[in-house]
């Protein structure tokens, strides 16, 4: 087994994924808050 060198890893896919999850997870609330609003606004 080779030795582990620390901060070696290529972690761009990593980095790439994760921003693509960050985004989803913002535009889900924010279509969520929307709703939210719109539900009230026609309730009232």
């Amino acid at each position: 087994m080779a030795e582990h060198k620390h901060g070696s890893m290529d972690i761009r896919e990593h980095e790439k994924t994760f921003a693509g999850f960050i985004k989803f997870s913002i535009w889900t609330a924010a279509i969520s808050i929307g709703i939210l609003i719109f539900m009230a606004l026609v309730n009232a």
